[in-house]
Formats: structure tokens, sequence, C-alpha cells
């Protein structure tokens, strides 16, 4: 995997191969931070079920100020870290192993610019996250959380949240959601 722009462009990040992870295609990230490169510079985002960093990497390398990565597996953390420190990034960033649950419990009270949720397909992860990031009001009021998924159905929110942009690539689908 690369970076695909910003002052890190082109630098290569390591993925990993484990059941539940696949990481975002180069193609769909371009698009996707296309569709919200007015958002990223200076904003705070939360890379939720983060994998190997890739999203989070890439909103630091487009001007984001801070990126919290969230994961509960112990081999995406450990990959998560070590992106970060080949890419000298560390001052940028916060890793957190924790189930999601908790540390969205935890996070509060701070505040997101942009929430990244990418979880493994086969769990109703989105829903729940999308819930728990409503209840801690995580979400800054003109924020965006991004989903990916490999069916629309999954993607369930409350109706404090418009869909403002759906893209299909392939077999999966990004839906960018904006509190109302």
């Amino acid at each position: 995997m690369k970076i695909i722009s910003g002052k890190l462009k082109g630098r290569k990040i390591e993925g990993f191969d484990l059941d539940g992870t696949r990481p975002t295609m180069d193609r769909v990230k371009e698009s996707l931070f296309a569709i919200i490169q007015d958002k990223i510079i200076n904003s705070s985002c939360l890379d939720l079920f983060a994998g190997s960093g890739n999203l989070g990497i890439e909103a630091i390398s487009q001007g984001a100020n801070k990126v919290y990565f969230v994961d509960y597996n112990i081999k995406a953390i450990q990959t998560i870290k070590k992106n970060i420190k080949l890419l000298q990034i560390e001052e940028a960033t916060n890793v957190i192993h924790k189930d999601f649950k908790v540390a969205l419990s935890e996070l509060y009270p701070l505040k997101f610019d942009i929430i990244f949720l990418d979880p493994p397909y086969h769990t109703k992860n989105i829903e729940i996250a999308i819930c728990l990031i409503t209840k801690y009001d995580i979400l800054n009021d003109n924020g965006f959380i991004i989903c990916e998924s490999d069916s629309l159905e999954k993607i369930i929110y409350p109706n404090n949240y418009q869909e403002i942009k759906t893209r299909k690539y392939g077999s999966k689908y990004i839906v960018i959601l904006k509190k109302i």
C-alpha cells in the first residue's frame, strides 16, 4: 500500500493479511479523499477499526492535525505503530488498543471532524459505532462519518444524520454521513 497524496505521497506503508481486514484500495481512497479534501486540513480524525492505519495515515498526509487509531487486534496495532514510526508522524497520532465500544466511551469528551468506520463486513459494527458516536457526542457539528461496507443495508444510522455521498466501488460501498 502507498500514500496517494499530500506530504507523504508515494511512501509505502505495511498492511497485513488477517481475517476480516481488507485495506481500502488506492482508487477508492483517492476518490474518497477528493470528496473530503476541504475538510481534512487541520482536522481531528478518528480511524475506528483502523487495521493498518491506511485511512488515518492518508488523512495526516493530507493535512490532518491529529488522528486517533483504534483497533482491538494486536497485530493491527503493531502494524499501525510500525507505519507511524516509519513515517515519523508520532506527534500527530494516538494509537488505542481497545474494543471500539470501550474506546468510544473513553474518547469522550473529545470531538472529531472526521470519523472513519471500516469494520469487518460480517458485523453490525457500523450501526453500533454510529449509535455510540451519537450517545457520546464526539462528532463535531460540521463533521463527517465515512462508512465502508459490502452492503448499504448494514449502514444504519439515526435520523439526525444525512447521507451526503454514496459511491459503489466493485463490491464495496462508501457512504459519507453528516450531522443535521
